[in-house]
């Protein structure tokens, strides 16, 4: 079969590699399909560029894999409504964190063929094969559909235990020159960026995540470094960012790799997704000594009674030290906190304020977004039980309009004391932001003109 993926315009100037895509691209092909990639997010073509394909083009089926986000909900509506205006409309397949918690809703609304659950190399194929044979979806777990308007939804699939057998992501049907441009923490302007996960899931059950799929399934070390050995050879790869939903997922793992990363002699930088309860100073010299740069920590609160409410499994303490611990061994922390969690109050804001005031190094700008109970989260369900949200179309349609604005509101402060509070707490930290940035170009300017520092390369910044 001839299958479209869409990979969509993030309105962005450069964009992250497509994991969702480029996985379920590579398990079609295998399975035997013809696959095409089209790439909205380099060129930006309007929506009427796809429906004039598909009115030219044969294709069986069409795809596209969003996120739960205001802007990519919005914009699989303009995308959905392209593909149905089409003459010669394909199967029509959606899937991913938006639609899977969701699935009755999001099929009415883009008036898609089907959705699938969770996790799709497996479940594509299986439809694949189902469409090809005109045999009836109902056997094919994980995938959501409606008949005669009502929703038919099949059992969800196990999952892939051993996600070493799943292939490498289709990289030579995706512009990697374009994705290799992609910035940063740390990265060099020499080196070119790549994306790559070392494992699926997530442990730990925060309220206000979603998890599509339970558990933690890692790759082997193996697997890992003959994937980064390809990016480097094929496509001269020398940072890699590890977008695994949380890569130190224990002690344990986090050395094993590192240990495999330096045996290896990969000569790379690297980042990556931490928890502040592992960032233990031997477990970080580790990391800095196999590459690493820049960690992204999850802190959310510096309120223990928003973190226990939250079910975050950090205490105050456990992040100070494990911040501290990160920039003692020369290592970037990224600064995730959210505002607006059940029991926070403008005391939690100016906790949390303080703590990037007294430790953001500013490797990136840090401001402050309130919560978001993303359907699917145990937060989602919890403000529709308290009567704060109806449902999934009141989110989507009324709520959830930027995730900078105010959703749903778990404080005792009013719409407007909300947002005004999280103004002035994000004004100081540009302020601090760009104080920082000013001291560091003038330090440039005292070392060009008093040392006669030859490396200098200019002050224009684009």
């Amino acid at each position: 079969m001839r299958i479209l993926l869409i990979v969509y315009d993030n309105d962005s100037h450069l964009s992250n590699f497509p994991f969702g895509i480029a996985y379920i691209a590579a398990a079609c092909r295998k399975a035997g399909h013809k696959v095409e990639i089209y790439n909205q997010d380099l060129y930006h073509w309007p929506e009427t560029h796809l429906r004039d394909l598909l009115d030219r083009e044969d294709f069986d089926l069409v795809g596209i894999g969003v996120v739960g986000g205001y802007y990519q909900y919005r914009k699989l509506l303009k995308i959905s409504e392209a593909i149905n205006q089409s003459k010669k409309r394909p199967f029509y397949l959606i899937g991913g964190h938006g639609p899977s918690p969701e699935p009755e809703y999001f099929l009415k609304k883009t008036k898609a063929d089907a959705v699938v659950i969770g996790e799709g190399e497996e479940t594509v194929v299986e439809l694949l094969r189902a469409l090809e044979e005109k045999q009836s979806f109902v056997d094919v777990a994980g995938i959501a559909f409606l008949n005669h308007g009502k929703l038919i939804q099949t059992p969800r699939r196990k999952l892939i235990s051993d996600i070493d057998k799943i292939p490498f992501p289709a990289w030579d049907l995706l512009p990697m020159d374009y994705y290799a441009l992609f910035r940063a923490v740390n990265i060099r302007n020499n080196q070119r960026y790549m994306a790559v996960l070392s494992g699926r899931g997530c442990v730990f059950q925060c309220a206000f995540c979603y998890r599509m799929d339970p558990g933690f399934r890692p790759r082997s070390a193996e697997s890992i470094i003959e994937e980064i050995n390809i990016l480097k050879s094929k496509y001269q790869v020398s940072y890699i960012e590890f977008l695994d939903e949380l890569f130190m997922n224990s002690v344990e793992r986090t050395v094993g790799l590192c240990e495999s990363f330096i045996k290896a002699k990969l000569d790379i930088n690297w980042a990556c997704n931490g928890r502040l309860n592992f960032a233990r100073k031997d477990v970080l010299k580790l990391m800095k000594e196999s590459g690493c740069v820049f960690i992204n920590y999850g802190i959310e609160s510096l309120d223990e009674q928003a973190l226990r409410l939250m079910n975050k499994a950090l205490t105050v303490k456990q992040i100070t030290e494990g911040i501290e611990n990160t920039l003692d061994c020369g290592i970037s922390p990224g600064f995730n906190i959210i505002f607006g969690n059940r029991g926070e109050t403008k005391e939690s804001l100016k906790k949390g304020v303080d703590f990037l005031l007294k430790y953001d190094n500013h490797a990136q700008l840090r401001t402050i977004r309130p919560v978001t109970p993303y359907p699917g989260s145990p937060l989602y369900y919890y403000a529709i039980e308290k009567g704060l949200l109806k449902d999934c179309a009141d989110f989507y349609e009324k709520k959830h309009l930027n995730s900078d604005l105010l959703s749903v509101n778990f404080t005792d402060l009013s719409d407007k004391e909300f947002h005004r509070a999280l103004l002035e707490a994000n004004v100081k930290l540009i302020n601090k932001y760009f104080e920082s940035k000013k001291k560091s170009v003038v330090r440039q300017s005292e070392n060009l003109y008093l040392n006669k520092d030859a490396g200098f390369r200019g002050y224009r910044q684009t």
